[in-house]
């Protein structure tokens, strides 16, 4: 199937895909996704994982780039990165843009340091031509030997009340650069003992019921900008035993249902091996979909795959054309992602008044 007519381009705004290159013009792949097939986002990274340049490696470079990214959008892109401060920062020191402490530090420092640091985050972004910052962590350091959030300071603390006090500050700052948020990663890595990057991680003996705190309270503030799954599996939560981004029990009767969560589901990074190491592309979209996830991301840093969004929007065409989804349901997630983007243009307010569950 090959079918980009416009009664179905708007599923190319379920994607955010990530590219290699500081610039592009019109033969270039990302290019046509884009300009033809209507894709919802971008994903920027500084360097790749041989450490080489892959998006920008300036302020002047990343505004060049974001500049043109939208300038082939007919609607506004998505434009993400993992913001978060200290060891997760794609806008880094040594490419001329501001050191940012990370989580752990910003919340030692209270909330006076945590408001300084964000709102540096937040102006740098937006001066970047960047609207969407796939942060703040909220996952709780419970695990201090964590390899992958404790290790690098990556949460506010192990304290619920600490992580959604810091994390309100952060996401503030944010909105009042007209930037939208992203929480990770739920249900909840802050138990784990182990990288999803690298393969399968099981939290069910280690995960805590208080994980879900602070998404809970911070969907209960009005936050409905955006959630990030995570790939972990917990079979008290999902009895398949498969990882969070594809479970429904998971992401639409937990996240959705039971915490009322209204605004747009991220995948994690499909090419993480905890998903290719159990599902082929195809697969993994479409259990996502069919999960509840309303943005399938595909970083282009851990691997390389051009052609994700035509690979993808088949693979969720495949699943209306067999009644397997209900094109209702596709088109509930195409307006969430256009309420997001109406809120970062400012027409909409950041907080919903919608009740949650």
């Amino acid at each position: 199937m090959d079918t980009y007519d416009e009664s179905v381009k708007f599923l190319g705004q379920m994607f955010m895909v990530g590219f290699r290159g500081q610039t592009i013009d019109e033969h270039h792949w990302l290019h046509r996704d884009i300009a033809e097939r209507n894709l919802g986002g971008v994903l920027l990274f500084d360097r790749n994982i041989d450490r080489s340049v892959q998006n920008f490696d300036s302020m002047e470079s990343l505004q060049h780039l974001t500049g043109k990214l939208q300038e082939i959008s007919d609607s506004l892109l998505f434009i993400a990165v993992d913001q978060e401060g200290g060891a997760v920062c794609r806008l880094k020191k040594c490419d001329g843009f501001p050191e940012i402490c990370g989580a752990a530090d910003m919340a030692a420092g209270g909330s006076e340091v945590t408001q300084r640091h964000a709102a540096k985050i937040a102006e740098t972004l937006s001066a970047g031509g960047i609207n969407l910052n796939f942060a703040p962590v909220v996952d709780m350091a419970i695990n201090k030997e964590n390899p992958i959030i404790a290790k690098f300071g990556r949460s506010f603390g192990p304290d619920a009340d600490t992580v959604v006090t810091m994390s309100k500050i952060f996401i503030n700052e944010h909105h009042q650069c007209g930037i939208g948020c992203c929480l990770k990663h739920f249900p909840g890595h802050g138990s784990a003992g182990q990288d999803s990057h690298k393969g399968f991680v099981d939290v069910t003996h280690c995960w805590k019921q208080e994980e879900l705190i602070p998404f809970q309270r911070l969907i209960e503030h009005g936050f409905c900008d955006g959630v990030m799954t995570a790939h972990l599996v917990h079979t008290g939560l999902e009895p398949a035993g498969i990882p969070a981004t594809l479970s429904w029990a998971v992401l639409t009767g937990l996240l959705r249902e039971r915490l009322g969560f209204t605004g747009v589901i991220f995948s994690d990074d499909l090419q993480m091996r905890a998903i290719t190491n159990g599902w082929t592309y195809r697969e993994a979209v479409q259990k996502a979909v069919l999960a509840g996830v309303d943005v399938l991301v595909v970083g282009n840093n851990l691997g390389f795959q051009d052609n994700a969004l035509k690979e993808g929007v088949n693979a969720v065409l495949e699943l209306i054309d067999n009644g397997k989804i209900d094109e209702h349901r596709v088109q509930q997630s195409i307006q969430k992602i256009r309420q997001f983007k109406e809120r970062i243009k400012g027409a909409l307010p950041w907080n919903s008044s919608q009740p949650t569950a």
